[in-house]
């Protein structure tokens, strides 16, 4: 088995990446993506402005999309499980608030009601070895983030169930961060392992999905020192009221320079704040700074606060009309659940087929 590499992928990475961006304009119908989130609590504009309104326009382009709500992985390091069937509802509302049509083409669904899709946990741990799946970075990561201990094997093998996610539709693009590659690669390297091993005299079980690499940049939190995150308490969430918001933006971190520059290296914190601005707007950081000058951190807050509140207006008013009917937001689950169970079925049996199990 030849070992598993995690360096020198990202340059190539972000060039098939580009390719895919300009082939996916021509022809959607080419590809499948899988993307998804961890029912840890409400969506924040972290994850608005990095994945979904890229998620958006991936589906609106009419581009088979299946976003998972990864329910099974939040045992891994969370103790909230009290809370997983609540925070999935919740996903679903900032979901279709935010813009996702739930149809045929767009299932949204938890992966623990995949049984079919779960089956294939067992033959693909068989193609990974303990020692990659220690070495992964994203993994390491996440232990340290999280401020682990102990590390139950869930944990390690975090990163095999994410392949089952991605290959059991045959997911052949995963939109992703530079920091998910390694946990990519490992769902790759599954795929090529079982045709190599399995399908030698016939066509290949699953595609090796391509990254589709943010062009959004990391939002720090509010402390200006971290990436925005629930855990860290740091984040404005989607759901939050307008007053909410103008209270977070208040106590945002800046510096004790007046006069309002962009420098993300030297100045982070104001930098972040800019930047939020611009994804708001679309006019650049530099001139909302230039703008801005020596109006200070206090102008800075203000339009950041009008900015947000603005761009999230009509998403709130989504949200709050979707909370009062949560019949549809089940309807929207059953719906998509059954659709994935059929595609995870056929899936498995053709994996049965390939490893001489079908009776």
């Amino acid at each position: 088995m030849a070992e598993l590499q995690y360096s020198g992928t990202y340059e190539a990475a972000l060039e098939t990446s580009k390719k895919i961006e300009e082939d996916v304009l021509k022809n959607p119908k080419k590809y499948r993506v899988l993307t998804g989130d961890r029912p840890t609590g409400r969506l924040h504009i972290g994850h608005y402005f990095g994945s979904l309104q890229n998620r958006v326009r991936l589906s609106k382009l009419g581009v088979p999309t299946m976003i998972l709500i990864a329910d099974y992985q939040v045992l891994t390091d969370h103790d909230a499980y009290q809370e997983i069937s609540q925070n999935t509802k919740q996903l679903v509302i900032d979901y279709i608030a935010s813009g996702i049509e739930p149809s045929e083409n767009v299932l949204i669904f938890p992966h623990s009601y995949i049984p079919e899709a779960n089956q294939l946990m067992v033959p693909f741990l068989t193609l990974v070895t303990n020692a990659e799946l220690s070495r992964n970075p994203t993994v390491k990561e996440e232990i340290q983030s999280a401020g682990l201990k102990s590390v139950n094997a869930g944990m390690y093998t975090y990163p095999v169930h994410q392949a089952v996610d991605i290959l059991f539709c045959k997911g052949n693009v995963v939109p992703v961060g530079k920091d998910q590659l390694p946990h990519l690669e490992i769902t790759r390297t599954i795929a090529r392992r079982f045709n190599d091993k399995f399908c030698k005299d016939t066509e290949p079980v699953f595609p090796e999905p391509q990254a589709l690499l943010s062009k959004t940049p990391n939002i720090l939190g509010l402390d200006g020192s971290q990436k925005m995150s629930k855990s860290r308490g740091n984040a404005i969430f989607i759901s939050a009221t307008e007053d909410e918001t103008a209270r977070l933006i208040k106590k945002a971190k800046t510096d004790s320079e007046r006069c309002i520059t962009y420098n993300p290296e030297s100045r982070p914190e104001v930098a972040n704040l800019l930047m939020i601005i611009s994804l708001c707007t679309g006019e650049t950081p530099e001139k909302i700074a230039e703008r801005i000058g020596n109006g200070g951190g206090g102008m800075l807050k203000n339009e950041l606060t009008v900015a947000l509140n603005e761009t999230l207006k009509p998403i709130r008013q989504k949200r709050a009309e979707l909370e009062k009917n949560m019949a549809y937001i089940q309807d929207v689950l059953n719906a998509s659940v059954k659709k994935a169970r059929e595609i995870a079925e056929k899936t498995l049996q053709e994996v049965r087929v390939a490893m001489n199990m079908a009776i």
